[in-house]
């Protein structure tokens, strides 16, 4: 984040309507795979609009380390890769980026050496089994801490063969590694999803000429790959479409808001929060803008309760800020199938109850379910609420204290750099200076 003063602990206005056009930073999760494609393909890549997160600059890192040459040119970034290039390092640091490390720990299965790759105390606690166990299949040897294979992951690479696999859960990260492990495994690799994913790995993979294709499956799909030599890619990354639902929500809940974002991917296992705003009642559409990209727009509205299904949200990226929706709507919202969020940066289960409840709802956890109990408008009380080194609740909890008229006090906010560094810039930008500030000594944020 940038700007005259940044505090961990923010206090934020509340009841300032958001009015204008933003866009997001490059979408995360295409920023990962250019980097890594760009590093494995021959030649010189060429990608603009890559996310400035921290998450991101861990992956940039990563394949340096690993013997790409990563430059910014007038903007852009521009990766020198190929295989000859790549070489054996010392273990790889991946900060809070799990999306980093599976992703990565299918790159470095299909190295012929050993790659050990570590992470901070959070990301030393998220369970790599579900990637572990096809990549094994596949002949690499994976040693972490534990059955649940927690970080750091020593990864012994190379002679891979190709796997059918189903992922047990909706996975877009474990889908991911095992195509990138395929780009060098012998006969032909097959992912099948129940559930469709983010695309991003096989449209990039497409784009950089792998032998690869896609094909319905029941309700999901099935992708085959066979070993592939990659050519560059030369790519305008649009913005981020789980960091538009946060000012989405936030306009929806508060009266005199009317807010656009630009540009961003618009795929629809991207989007579908849109899908299920608009049940709830919001005021929101979708259309295509400059260059392809979608332009999302959202105003104020009375919302109303609705079921929700993982399958709509298979990341489950946007719950908390859905929950946050979902607290100020009239009646009972439940989420379904959300148990994998206990496996996030935080437990996100956990935490989104304690959001729900510092904005005056009631929620709780049914087996794998988040039910909400709506208040039917935003809780009058100042918000207190700490994000437990979790981005998506720093900035979910800040919508919630946007919405409240009391406003209220966000602890943990330096976390937002790791995918959204100009947040805060651009909630001056949509709400006017001085709509949130830095936190005296000692602020309570006790949730």
């Amino acid at each position: 984040m940038t700007g005259p003063e940044r505090s961990d602990t923010v206090e934020v206005a509340g009841g300032r309507r958001l009015d204008g056009t933003v866009r997001t930073p490059g979408d995360k999760s295409i920023s990962h795979r250019a980097l890594l494609i760009g590093a494995l393909a021959e030649g010189t890549s060429t990608v603009r609009g890559l996310s400035d997160g921290g998450d991101v600059a861990r992956t940039a890192a990563a394949v340096e380390i690993l013997g790409a040459r990563l430059e910014r040119e007038n903007g852009a970034v521009v990766i020198e890769g190929g295989r000859d290039r790549l070489h054996q390092a010392g273990p790889i640091d991946l900060g809070n980026s799990g999306t980093s490390m599976r992703l990565l720990a299918g790159v470095a299965a299909s190295l012929p050496w050993t790659t050990t790759l570590s992470g901070d105390a959070s990301l030393s606690s998220r369970p790599m089994d579900r990637i572990a166990a096809p990549l094994s299949a596949m002949g690499a040897t994976l040693r972490g801490r534990g059955p649940s294979q927690l970080p750091p992951l020593e990864i012994r690479g190379g002679g891979l063969h190709g796997i059918e696999w189903t992922p047990p859960m909706a996975s877009a990260q474990v889908k991911s590694a095992i195509l990138f492990a395929g780009l060098d495994a012998t006969g032909e690799t097959v992912v099948r999803e129940a559930v469709p994913t983010r695309a991003h790995t096989e449209e990039m993979l497409t784009a950089a000429g792998a032998e690869i294709s896609v094909e319905p499956w029941g309700g999901g799909r099935l992708v085959r790959l066979r070993a592939s030599r990659l050519g560059p890619l030369d790519l305008d990354i649009p913005g981020d479409p789980s960091q538009a639902a946060f000012w989405l929500v936030a306009a929806c809940l508060i009266p005199g808001s009317k807010v656009v974002v630009e540009c961003v991917y618009g795929g629809q296992e991207r989007i579908g929060f849109m899908s299920v705003l608009e049940r709830m009642g919001a005021a929101v559409s979708i259309r295509t803008g400059v260059g392809g990209g979608a332009d999302l727009s959202a105003e104020h509205s009375s919302l109303r309760s609705t079921d929700v299904e993982a399958a709509e949200i298979p990341s489950l990226d946007e719950v908390p800020i859905l929950a946050v929706a979902a607290a100020a709507a009239e009646g009972t919202t439940t989420f379904r199938d959300v148990g994998e969020l206990t496996v996030k940066e935080s437990d996100r289960l956990a935490a989104t109850i304690a959001l729900v409840e510092a904005l005056g709802a009631r929620a709780h956890a049914e087996h794998d379910n988040l039910v909400v109990e709506g208040a039917g408008a935003p809780g009058s009380a100042p918000v207190r609420f700490h994000s437990r080194g979790d981005h998506r609740l720093a900035m979910a909890a800040i919508v919630g204290a946007l919405a409240s008229p009391a406003g209220g006090t966000v602890g943990g906010v330096a976390s937002v750099d790791t995918s959204y560094p100009t947040f805060l810039d651009h909630l001056d930008a949509l709400a006017g200076p001085g709509t949130w500030g830095p936190a005296p000594p000692g602020a309570d944020v006790s949730r």
